[in-house]
């Protein structure tokens, strides 16, 4: 097929059948890239991994997610990279050239859905579809200036994608502007329980926001909070939370990695894979977790996602960095960008344990790199989020 120029290397280069879309529809005039993890008719599954895409074969049916927006009129323009596995958080798979940052170039993208963000940061597709496990929506999205909407859990299906932890994955998508994103919500969100505007309780976590890597980045994060305010109101501090964030990252990574390594083992297991550096580490420990280790953490789990149903009730806002800062430097060292990494995952592991919606906001920026503001709220308030962000990055002068 023929595609336009890609300076980000957001796609893949496969010579592969491109699927219909609908002629009318209320996606239409928008294009659409999605993420080598999802189904589509007549075209090969890789995930980020060469050996797994040799061995695909083509997909008979299209993910009905994708699906469900083609048939609204979205026109398919390819397939995005993805980091290895979907197993990683920085968007640098070691088989493909490094996605570019549109917004920061120096940068990373992010990942896993790294092709994703950068297709649409850098103006090659109006929608992309990405997923988020670990982050992988609300990471890039806030390191290449984007919104980025972590679901409900089981919100939207994902049936015909390639899971990595099914209790965690969730389905996601990138665009520039509110309106965009709300035209696909409107598309394959039901309809939530929160109608029109309405009030919110906003609240913030001490030891949340001191997962903010320094001075300028503290500086740029309040300014961001205080340009939120004036339209939630000032956070007020919350009761800790019964669980400390170390061990809700460690109850996390445990049973993120026991259940990738029982979806992708045998995979792995069945020859040298060529795993990149990272994703070949992780899966060997998803390999030694017991299933004690995994109930114990389940447990700890369910508890968490209790403590916190009780502080957000139905109003509650939690208001939080998305990331540490700013996307880290395309060529900083692979330790420095593991610390990077693990600081990341404890503010990014809350929604993702408690099957709760969080929304990121391009509202700040760190020596040229975007810095997102995310607010976190009760389960089933995707739509809502989305209507508050409007409103918010209007006030901003962002939408």
């Amino acid at each position: 097929m023929t595609r336009m120029p890609d300076p980000f290397h957001a796609f893949l280069d496969r010579d592969e059948p491109l699927p219909p879309h609908a002629p009318s529809g209320p996606l239409v005039g928008l294009t659409l890239a999605v993420k080598d993890i999802y189904d589509v008719a007549g075209q090969r599954t890789g995930g980020g991994n060469p050996q797994k895409l040799a061995e695909a074969q083509p997909a008979e049916r299209t993910a009905p997610a994708v699906q469900a927006l083609l048939e609204a009129g979205a026109r398919f323009v390819g397939r995005t990279q993805t980091d290895e596995l979907t197993f990683s958080l920085m968007g640098q798979n070691a088989h493909y050239p490094f996605p570019v940052n549109p917004a920061a170039p120096g940068r990373v993208t992010g990942g896993s859905s790294s092709g994703s963000a950068a297709a649409v940061a850098g103006g090659l597709a109006d929608i992309a579809l990405g997923s988020d496990t670990g982050g992988s929506i609300r990471g890039p999205a806030s390191f290449c200036g984007l919104i980025g909407l972590r679901l409900t859990h089981g919100a939207v299906s994902l049936k015909g994608a390639m899971p990595l932890a099914p209790s965690l994955d969730t389905f996601g998508w990138f665009a520039k502007d509110v309106a965009t994103y709300e035209r696909v919500a409107d598309v394959l969100l039901p309809t939530d329980s929160r109608a029109g505007e309405c009030s919110w309780r906003p609240l913030r976590i001490t030891t949340l926001d001191d997962l903010v890597l320094g001075p300028a980045e503290r500086d740029e994060y309040e300014r961001m909070v205080s340009a939120a305010a004036r339209v939630i109101g000032t956070p007020e501090a919350a009761a800790p939370l019964p669980q400390s964030i170390d061990d809700l990252y460690w109850a996390f990574r445990r049973i993120q990695a026991a259940e990738a390594w029982a979806v992708h083992g045998p995979f792995i297991s069945s020859g040298d894979r060529r795993l990149g550096p990272g994703v070949k580490e992780r899966f060997e420990f998803g390999a030694t977790i017991d299933a004690a280790t995994v109930q114990r953490e389940t447990a700890l789990r369910d508890a968490f996602r209790a403590a916190l149903a009780d502080r957000l009730g139905d109003d509650g806002l939690l208001v939080l960095p998305t990331m540490p800062g700013a996307a880290p430097l395309a060529d900083t060292g692979f330790d420095a960008i593991q610390a990077y990494r693990e600081r990341a995952l404890r503010l990014l592991c809350l929604s993702g344990l408690a099957g709760v919606p969080q929304i990121t906001l391009p509202l700040g920026a760190i020596d040229g790199g975007p810095f997102g503001l995310s607010l976190l709220g009760p389960a089933g308030s995707d739509r809502a989020l989305l209507r508050l962000a409007r409103t918010i990055l209007a006030s901003t002068g962002s939408a």
